[in-house]
């Protein structure tokens, strides 16, 4: 029933530990209608590639990573720190709290070095540009679909949300209807970056990211379609009151063999080196179609 319903879902990167319980949800949300449904997402390599043709594509700390914003020692350094701590965040055999520390090392340590850099917020939208930072293949019909229906899309990210601002407006689908939860950097009078705001949102801490800023929901909206490509993203809507209907789509775009079991047992969807937003466009069209 539910590749009859949806037959986008026979894509060979399309895994489900329940298909019955993903119809279930789908239909449930569909009856609701978009007036009951908003979107949860992360963003780096969620709705940005994780590669292109073979090549990795840039997080949004990358952008600055890859920019002439940042000197060569730093890039060195910045190196170096995802050479050490990327392993750990990806680690099937680590639990969240074993790495919670090394993720707080690491966001701490490369803050530090982007600030030391005396970034200028003017200089932000043209590191964008020289970047190759790439959003997933259908990336316009999903915001747009959002947009028209009025369905709000709350971005939870543990980039740079300077940054993040930068690609999706410079991709022209930065609609009134998208909200975007993340660290940014704060400028002095000159627009020279010197610190960042608020609390640090890392990998595993998202779920009191959100707790700490319900007022970010839409409290009217109990159905959620959460997208995420970690663990970590999975409790992304737990601020969310009254929730009725949620329904969990991952992104496993590496280490597929070590992490399958795991990402199989707590996403309801799970997309294998998926690098478009095929399945996310096909339930919202489902969704939004007029009954």
């Amino acid at each position: 029933m539910l590749l009859k319903m949806i037959p986008e879902m026979n894509k060979v990167s399309v895994f489900m530990r329940d298909r019955r319980h993903v119809e279930t949800i789908i239909k449930n949300m569909q009856r609701a209608g978009t007036s009951t449904l908003q979107v949860i997402s992360d963003f780096d390599m969620t709705l940005t590639r994780f590669a292109h043709n073979g090549v990795h594509c840039p997080t949004t700390h990358n952008v600055l990573h890859s920019s002439t914003l940042i000197s060569e020692e730093c890039k060195t350094k910045m190196r170096d720190l995802f050479a050490h701590y990327y392993p750990i965040e990806i680690n099937s055999s680590m639990s969240e709290e074993e790495k919670i520390p090394h993720m707080v090392e690491w966001w701490t340590q490369a803050h530090d070095l982007l600030i030391q850099q005396r970034i200028r917020k003017d200089q932000l939208a043209q590191a964008v540009r020289n970047s190759g930072a790439m959003l997933r293949e259908g990336y316009k019909r999903f915001f747009d679909v959002l947009h028209q229906n009025s369905v709000p899309l709350l971005i939870f990210s543990a980039g740079v949300g300077d940054i993040l601002e930068e690609v999706i407006a410079g991709h022209d689908i930065f609609h009134p209807n998208v909200r975007v939860f993340s660290n940014y950097m704060d400028y002095d009078e000159e627009g020279v970056a010197c610190a960042f705001k608020g609390e640090m949102i890392h990998s595993f801490n998202k779920r009191e990211g959100a707790l700490q800023n319900t007022q970010q929901f839409i409290h009217d909206r109990t159905n959620v379609l959460l997208l995420g490509d970690t663990p970590g993203d999975l409790n992304m809507a737990d601020g969310v009151q009254n929730l009725h209907n949620i329904l969990r789509i991952g992104f496993l775009n590496d280490k597929v063999d070590e992490r399958m079991k795991q990402y199989i047992s707590s996403y309801d969807i799970v997309l294998v080196k998926d690098e478009t937003l095929d399945i996310p466009n096909a339930i919202l069209n489902y969704i939004t179609a007029r009954k």
